[in-house]
């Protein structure tokens, strides 16, 4: 994979993580149309945005930036202003960027930081201690998993308990193990990696508000989820015969979750995740239709190892031809309740989820939005068929925990408003001074049931994709997390990168970067309500380092007074609706460690990125927890050291030497890590 990763940080990840779906041909074979196929200037950018000529707003960010104010009347794209500005409780002066070689934690001056949680950390009595050298699959458990990802910090009432759920999406065996070719000793360790990936959920406690937090052994809600707990199918598609195998012949019990990436919590207060590669862990033939679409060419191994003895993950196999069709979907857990049985929701299509995120729409009807993370796929909406009942009561949220099983299915489709030879690839603007359009969510369900010629539902939702394909959606730079903001409804759609568009794809003003290394992000108004059909969007930035990157564009924000960015993942908000975002793909974009970053989105700071903090040598920054009023940030960092070795490591994140007991010093450890005012 080293002459194809161009656009990410490292052949390991593409090996471990995606099962290097660069190396092959794409997925997406469709021909659908790009958007310089489809631009039309039919309707102005400031009519299709619903913008009014709002006033410019002055507004300092935290005391970050001197200088005379930017106006905010030129920024595309910004609806109602709201009053923004770093939080009093955040105020911080932007780091430097890290270098790609340094093995360090970086965080503002003022601040602190400290791990709540490492992998191997026990989260029950009846589990040993984290031993690095002797780890079994009855430890691991038990124990805090590998790789963590998506991530919330739930705080109960009196804020001084609460919960910690995160997702462990896959494991880096060349760190955690010495190489070897013994086949028991693979299968050992085989057991070992099915244990160390799925969900943690973690009880916490501190002694007082605004203060770091510390988990809890033997918590109440403490949980762990893995590649052998029983998740329940919900939905048009449960019980489907694309669903059954010989383990399962009803088609509605599913053993395992795989490829937890990104998600989001739902406003009853549970918590979604996105099952992204989990074509990566079968052997299959990819034979048919369907089965191209979600893996291009056959396989016969995993990283994992796992076909080689589980004959559920040999997909060669008529009896579990159908095992992969059983992942890439949204699964709901309820961290409250650890008897509980999660879910997967087949009403909400199946696909390389990078997670799901909602939001109550004024009709009361609650929209999920969803992108697909693969090069040239597509973004997606379910609007539930059901109302959000506010209130707390027990019968309430329950009848809230079904809103996902039923409802319609959206991908949207992009036009541009510039001329098609005004988007040379190049990132040089149109002529009307913007990247910006209008979108319609096409229907692939209604009233759950099949609004595509030839599809059944049945087959809509398991090859989600394929419906996709036959109704027009408009291929993307692999959307990553799509979250709205819970301020202004706005949707932001992370576009990683796409290295190879251009070489067989074409640009378009939604994508208008040749060879996009860098990624960029989207940000899409609904103009029809939250659960309608018709949006306008506009890009937001075109990332890079504005040194060197000639077409890098933040808003419109003096380029010399921002911090580089690249490689777009996680989104979030903090309390005032600024965004900020973590990347993962920097040290080999713009050779410098993966961070998070600030970006205002409304006055004279609008598209102005400051790095807040950088992660360790080789690990991405994951699942970002802004709790802002308390003065507090959480990340995740995920495969510090990916490059290294057990005999010969590249970091010694988090415990840095450290031999104090459940330390680990000669190594890194996947870790959730909070960030708080010193």
């Amino acid at each position: 994979m080293a002459d194809h990763v161009r656009g990410k940080r490292s052949a390991v990840t593409c090996q471990y993580k995606c099962a290097n779906a660069c190396i092959g041909p794409e997925c997406n074979q469709s021909g659908n149309e790009h958007f310089r196929d489809v631009a039309s200037a039919a309707m102005s950018r400031r009519a299709l945005l619903g913008l009014g000529a709002a006033a410019a707003v002055t507004v300092a960010v935290g005391g970050l930036r001197s200088g005379a104010p930017v106006s905010a009347a030129g920024a595309v794209g910004s609806g109602a202003a709201f009053g923004v500005s770093t939080p009093p409780q955040l105020p911080f002066s932007a780091i430097a960027p890290v270098a790609n070689t340094v093995d360090r934690f970086t965080v503002p001056t003022g601040y602190a930081w400290k791990p709540i949680i490492r992998w191997g950390d026990p989260l029950f009595s009846s589990a040993p201690a984290f031993d690095f050298d002797n780890q079994t699959a009855q430890a691991q458990v038990q124990q805090f998993g590998y790789n963590c990802d998506y991530l919330d910090i739930i705080a109960d009432n009196g804020g001084k308990t609460g919960v910690l759920v995160n997702n462990h999406e896959y494991v880096n065996p060349n760190i955690m193990f010495e190489p070897t070719t013994d086949a028991a000793e693979l299968e050992r360790r085989g057991e070992i990696y099915k244990m160390a990936q799925g969900f943690a959920v973690v009880e916490i406690e501190r002694k007082r508000k605004r203060t770091p937090w510390s988990y809890v052994v033997d918590g109440r809600r403490n949980r762990r989820l893995t590649v052998e707990s029983e998740f329940a199918m919900t939905g048009p598609a449960a019980g489907s015969d694309l669903l059954k195998t010989d383990a399962d012949p009803t088609g509605r019990l599913v053993k395992g979750t795989l490829g937890n990436c990104a998600g989001g919590t739902t406003p009853w207060g549970t918590i979604l995740s996105g099952e992204e590669n989990f074509n990566g862990y079968f052997a299959w033939a990819a034979d048919t239709d369907g089965q191209k679409r979600y893996q291009s060419s056959a396989s016969t191994s995993t990283s994992t190892g796992w076909p080689a003895y589980d004959e559920r993950f040999n997909a060669h196999n008529p009896d579990y031809v159908n095992e992969p069709n059983r992942f890439g979907w949204i699964v709901e857990i309820d961290p409250e309740d650890p008897t509980s049985t999660p879910r997967k929701h087949t009403a909400m299509g199946r696909m390389k989820h990078e997670g799901a995120n909602v939001i109550v729409g004024e009709d009361g009807r609650v929209v999920a939005y969803m992108g697909d993370d693969e090069r040239n796929d597509y973004l997606y909406k379910f609007v539930s068929k059901n109302r959000f009942l506010p209130g707390s009561s027990k019968k309430t949220r329950a009848k809230n925990m079904t809103l996902l099983e039923e409802g319609d299915l959206y991908v949207a489709k992009f036009t541009g408003d510039s001329p098609a030879a005004e988007i040379t690839g190049t990132g040089a603007m149109p002529a009307d001074g913007a990247f910006d359009g209008s979108g319609e969510w096409l229907p692939l369900t209604q009233n759950g049931v099949s609004v595509v010629s030839g599809m059944t539902t049945e087959e809509v939702l398991v090859y989600t994709r394929l419906a996709a394909d036959k109704v027009g959606a408009t291929m993307m730079d692999r959307p990553e997390d799509v979250e709205p903001n819970p301020k202004t409804g706005k949707v932001y759609v992370a576009l990683t990168n796409n290295s190879r568009r251009g070489s067989t794809s074409t640009v378009d003003e939604a994508n208008p970067i040749t060879g996009n290394r860098y990624g960029h992000v989207v940000e899409l108004t609904e103009t029809a309500g939250q659960s309608g059909t018709t949006f306008g969007w506009s890009i937001l930035l075109l990332c890079g380092d504005p040194e060197s990157v000639d077409y890098a564009y933040f808003a419109g924000f003096p380029k010399d007074q921002v911090s580089p960015i690249s490689c777009p993942d996680n989104v979030a908000f903090d309390s005032k609706g600024n965004l900020w975002i973590s990347t993962d793909g920097a040290p080999s974009t713009i050779g410098r460690n993966d961070g998070l970053f600030l970006v205002p989105l409304e006055g004279s700071e609008r598209g102005h990125v400051q790095q807040f903090l950088s992660v360790p040598v080789d690990a991405e920054t994951c699942g970002p927890v802004i709790h802002d009023q308390e003065g507090m940030v959480f990340v995740a960092v995920q495969h510090p050291g990916e490059d290294g070795t057990v005999a010969a490591p590249t970091s010694y994140f988090p415990d840095f030497g450290s031999a104090d007991p459940g330390d680990f010093g000669s190594g890194p450890r996947p870790s959730v890590v909070q960030v708080y005012r010193d």
